[in-house]
């Protein structure tokens, strides 16, 4: 790898600043996500005994700002009451978040209920565990496999029929959970679930095409224009659209300016997550980053990652999984990751033989042994790579019978090993187990974090039937009752918590007029990208950064940190207060045009515009109390609501509501 600048080298925090002219960081950094490499080369996920996703204590970030301090700041309550006030306010405000999201097992028992062990009668909280019940060793699965998960059991629908349309399947769903959002509003749920976070824009495209005819435009994206900030993001990140060739051709003067390629696609991935209005498809892509990993940063792969983003991910997100499963197989980036490089009929690696069985197709140990892993990686040897280019090198093929879950080949001819590769390739891609483990994966995205098996046998059937095809996938999905009667069945992950804040602000991608840089060399909306990106890296939670090939848990419980939550609501109120200097923003008083002129008409209007819902009375207090003990509902306001509207927003962006999807 190239020597460059890493900011991650240093101390726990960052502080405020920008990057110089070669992309330096003016702030220190913290312990480096990306050191450990995939399976034998660092870390191990959480669920196959290592650490997982890290969390930063928030006590070391830095301090907000004087106007209204970070809620996790230490403070003399005696000298300070109106400091007191906030916290206490904000605790009762996001009380139901915390309970969600604060402590696994036990965040789950206080928002839905008392769950129970496995194997056992839920409403039998107390029951012995049943040991006869078989461990999960799906990533996402065996972290509900317990009290947790029972307790979200509980309140997901166990079984739902299929219908002609989403909408036809909308109007008949009957939402029966426990949730603080509202249960008859499909547009808010579909929202929230297709999209990186709703905004008026969406919203108002659902409401015009109707709910139907919005699922069919999402899911031709080619027909949806590219929006002003993905226009900037693909002109202004230099080195994601430059082949191999080209960036190899230029790396020695991109250093210099301190643009890396790796880097920017990181970037772009933010860019097109906060600025696109093709968001199914932008999920798709996300789900998919996180489905067939492959880590943003990795030695010898510097040039070769944003190839495959965009001629693997992004070619086939909403196209057949089994010619995105080929494709990768045939990718330099993902056999460098995985050291196919290195197996040869003489000395064989089994990495991505395993992973190419237990991550991207028919799931960990899901009808298969050690023996078809073992097949596998000497069925593929002789795939390569040269000059970061793929290559079949038929004189390390090896050559001899094989047998790998069901698919048996004489496999005779070296030179015809790439051909009988790929149709191995395309077996398991479309085997019946990978079936039931895509959609597994893609209802707990987009449903639950347990869906109900009904949903999931639905899924699986029509990824059989269609081949692999995703767009089919996801319309049996929608055109079933599960998914509309699932409200309040998914937390946004970190990542997702500041994409949806940044959207519901509409956070525009040009730099406000009087704008300053010291960087000649990027564009303001890159280096304002880079801003966003190390916050996400802080949260553990930054598009494509685990080093692991599982992807990120989609999971709540895998993202269970107090911490983490606290300082998401610290960067909302940097947002609302213009923080990331490089984008613009509306004033948080300028949100309402001709805002109301008493506090609770004042706050409604906010909620439906940042979270479409309006919140309870007792959360109405809560909020009404950040700015003033005294305000009630019916107080007269000004556009700055007496002073605190920064407060309001941020607390409205601390309810339960927005930490729901």
């Amino acid at each position: 790898m190239n020597e460059r600048y890493d900011p991650y080298a240093g101390d726990s925090y960052y502080e405020s600043g920008y990057e110089d002219q070669t992309g330096r960081y003016g702030r220190p950094g913290y312990g480096d996500p990306r050191s450990a490499g995939p399976r034998g080369h660092g870390s191990m996920p959480a669920d196959r005994g290592g650490s997982g996703p890290h969390f930063y204590d928030p006590n070391a970030m830095p301090r907000g700002r004087e106007a209204l301090p970070d809620i996790d700041d230490e403070a003399d309550y005696d000298d300070e009451p109106s400091n007191w006030r906030r916290r206490s306010a904000m605790i009762a405000i996001g009380g139901g978040a915390a309970a969600l999201i604060g402590g696994g097992a036990y965040a789950v028992t206080q928002f839905f209920g008392k769950g129970a062990h496995p194997g056992t009668d839920p409403a039998a909280a107390d029951a012995p565990v049943d040991n006869t019940i078989p461990a999960y060793v799906d990533q996402n699965q065996s972290l509900m496999n317990g009290e947790a998960g029972l307790g979200i059991r509980k309140n997901t629908p166990t079984s739902g029929a299929s219908f002609g349309t989403p909408g036809d399947a909308a109007k008949a769903a009957v939402v029966k959970a426990n949730t603080v959002l509202p249960k008859k509003d499909p547009v808010r749920h579909l929202a929230s679930r297709l999209t990186f976070g709703p905004n008026a824009k969406v919203i108002s495209d659902i409401n015009k095409l109707g709910i139907n005819g919005w699922i069919d435009k999402q899911l031709k994206p080619e027909t949806i224009p590219l929006t002003r900030g993905e226009q900037k993001a693909d002109a202004e990140l230099v080195t994601y659209a430059m082949s191999y060739d080209q960036l190899k051709a230029q790396r020695e003067d991109l250093d210099k300016k301190g643009i890396h390629a790796d880097d920017q696609n990181v970037r772009y991935a933010i860019a097109k997550q906060l600025f696109s209005d093709r968001q199914l498809f932008e999920m798709m892509v996300d789900f998919f980053q996180d489905f067939l990993h492959v880590a943003a940063f990795h030695d010898g792969n510097e040039l070769t990652r944003a190839s495959f983003d965009r001629d693997v991910i992004r070619k086939y997100a909403l196209g057949n999984y089994v010619d995105m499963f080929v494709a990768a197989n045939k990718h330099p980036a993902l056999l460098i990751y995985l050291d196919q490089q290195q197996s040869t009929k003489d000395q064989v690696n089994e990495n991505l033989a395993r992973e190419n069985l237990e991550l991207y197709t028919v799931g960990a140990f899901n009808g298969y042994n050690e023996t078809d892993v073992r097949q596998a990686a000497m069925l593929q040897t002789g795939r390569s790579v040269r000059d970061n280019q793929y290559v079949y090198r038929p004189e390390q093929h090896y050559v001899g019978p094989v047998k790998i879950m069901g698919f048996t080949h004489p496999n005779g001819d070296a030179k015809a090993g790439e051909a009988v590769q790929e149709a191995y390739f395309r077996y398991i891609a479309l085997h019946p187990n990978t079936a039931q483990y895509m959609a597994q994966n893609l209802a707990t995205r987009f449903v639950s974090d347990v869906p109900p098996k009904t949903l999931v046998d639905a899924m699986a059937k029509t990824y059989l039937d269609k081949k692999s095809n995703m767009s089919a996938v996801l319309m049996t999905m929608l055109s079933r009752t599960e998914f509309w009667e699932s409200v309040g069945q998914k937390v946004r992950r970190p990542g997702e918590y500041l994409t949806a804040t940044y959207r519901a602000l509409e956070i525009g991608a040009d730099a406000p007029a009087g704008f300053t840089s010291n960087n000649t060399n990027m564009s303001p909306m890159v280096q304002g990208l880079g801003d966003i990106m190390r916050k996400l890296e802080e949260f553990g939670h930054a598009p494509m950064e685990l080093p692991t090939p599982n992807g990120y848990a989609d999971v709540y419980v895998a993202w269970t940190s107090a911490g983490t939550m606290v300082n998401q609501w610290n960067d909302a109120y940097t947002a609302i207060t213009g923080g990331r200097r490089q984008f613009t923003w509306t004033k948080p008083e300028a949100l309402i045009a001709n805002p109301p002129g008493t506090a609770g008409a004042y706050l409604d209007a906010l909620t439906k515009k940042l979270i479409n819902v309006t919140l309870d009375n007792d959360r109405k207090t809560a909020i009404l109390h950040i700015v003033s003990p005294t305000m009630t509902a019916s107080t007269p306001v000004d556009a700055t609501f007496n002073g605190g509207i920064a407060a309001v927003v941020r607390a409205i962006f601390a309810t339960p509501h927005h930490h729901l999807r």
